[in-house]
Formats: C-alpha cells, structure tokens, sequence
C-alpha cells in the first residue's frame, strides 16, 4: 500500500507559462546572471515537471540590456528593443543548461531565427515539446520591437493554450504601492483584470493585461525567491496575488 504522504500532491494546472524577469538570474550579482540562482529555479521548475506540469518559461533580459533605458537615452528605441531581445536569448540559454543539470529535458525557441542555437519558435511544435514533458524557454520577446516580454509571455501563454500565467517577482504579490519604500503598503489577495488597467498598478504592460483579460487567462503574481512558490502555485494553493475576470478566483484549490 502506499504512503498518502509521499504521493506528490495533484496540481491544479496541467500547463503553466512562467514569466522571469532578467534581473530575476540576477541572484545577488549587480550584472550578468548567477549561475547559482539559474540552479534555484531550475530545482523548483524540476518539481513541478514531476507533478506532471507541463512547463513553458519566457525570460526577460533586463538584466544585460533594456531597449527602453536605452531609448531614453538616445538610442534608436527599434535598435535597442532587438539588442534588448538578444540579451533574453543569453538568458534562456543560461537557463536552459541549468535545467538540463537538474535532468530535465528542455529546448529553448526563439522568435528571431538563430538556427545554430535555439530553434525556431513554430506555435505546433512548441505544443509537442509541452506534451512529450519538455520545458520550453521562449526567447527574444515576440520579435517585434515596441512590445515587452509580459506581452511576450501572455501571447505565448494563450498561443500554447497555458492555464494560468506565472509572474514571478521580487515581492509577495501586487500592492497598492511599492513595499519596498512604503512600510504601509497593502498586499491584494485577488484582483480583476480591470483593477490593473484603471489603478494603473504597474505590474504588466497593458498589452499584456488585456491580452490575458480578452482570452480569460488567469495571472499569478507570486514572490519567485521563495521555495517550492512556483509549485505551490501550480498545486492551485493561495500564493501571491491572483488577477482574474469578475467571480473567477475558483480558479484556485
């Protein structure tokens, strides 16, 4: 007979699209990314693709170049957009090792042809990779300049047909100011997709949120340094801060 304890609890979602920021491979670098963090999220990422998950990660590159910085600096704003998107290839490629270190396949697709590193990114077979239990990493945005990586990852998530889109931060979810500076700042259990849009809450591009609102995809904004957060999430558990249409927080467990 088997142990209930040591059977891996069912998740609530059979597939997650988790958004990383660049300055999240930051760890505790200035610049670059940290190997050692790419290894933390790798062994959560791991979890979940053992409860059966199928997994697809977009990454920013924030933490190599930002377009917009740049623009507002002088730069072309297309030219630092397409610098800004190879800076998230880096990214999904540091990425990509430390998940094949933990034993777990994975294949990184790119929305800018650069066959001798990442495939092209194809909606059909990005499907496949999902379903024969590989994690795909998203790269290089949506390949347009003027678009964010969250508008990246709420295209790809309704492109793949995810579940819930995970965006993981810095903090324990959406305020309604910034934690770090305001010690009275007040954390949302539960938001709708218009809450974002009107109070202007800065958490996705408005792209992205009416993206997610016109395909009724749910968003998790949960704290990505605390462990095993992204398996709690996926299990439906109340982690972070759960943005949804009007009367649909059953979404959780």
């Amino acid at each position: 007979m088997t142990d209930a304890a040591s059977v891996p609890a069912r998740p609530r979602f059979e597939r997650i699209l988790l958004k990383l920021s660049g300055e999240a491979l930051l760890g505790n670098r200035t610049y670059g990314v940290d190997p050692e963090f790419c290894t933390f999220i790798a062994r959560q990422v791991g979890t979940v693709h053992a409860s059966g998950v199928e997994v697809g990660i977009v990454v920013g590159g924030g933490n190599i170049f930002r377009g917009l910085a740049a623009s507002a600096r002088g730069m072309d704003r297309a030219t630092g957009d397409y610098i800004g998107m190879l800076a998230t290839v880096m990214n999904g490629l540091a990425l990509q090792d430390a998940i094949e270190r933990v034993g777990i396949p994975v294949r990184v697709m790119s929305a800018i042809a650069m066959n001798e590193i990442a495939e092209p990114y194809i909606r059909r077979r990005a499907v496949r990779h999902l379903e024969k239990g590989r994690v795909v990493i998203f790269v290089a945005g949506t390949g347009n300049p003027y678009f964010t990586t969250d508008t990246a990852a709420a295209l790809r998530a309704v492109e793949i047909g995810a579940s819930v889109l995970l965006k993981a931060t810095k903090v324990d979810g959406v305020y309604d100011a910034d934690p770090m500076t305001v010690p009275t700042a007040r954390r949302y259990d539960h938001l709708e997709y218009a809450d974002l849009l009107r109070d202007q809450l800065r958490v996705m591009d408005a792209a992205a949120v009416s993206l997610c609102m016109e395909n009724d995809l749910p968003i998790v904004v949960f704290d990505l340094n605390q462990a095993d957060n992204i398996a709690r999430v996926a299990r439906g558990e109340p982690v972070g801060t759960l943005i949804t249409a009007a009367g649909a927080e059953s979404v959780r467990a």
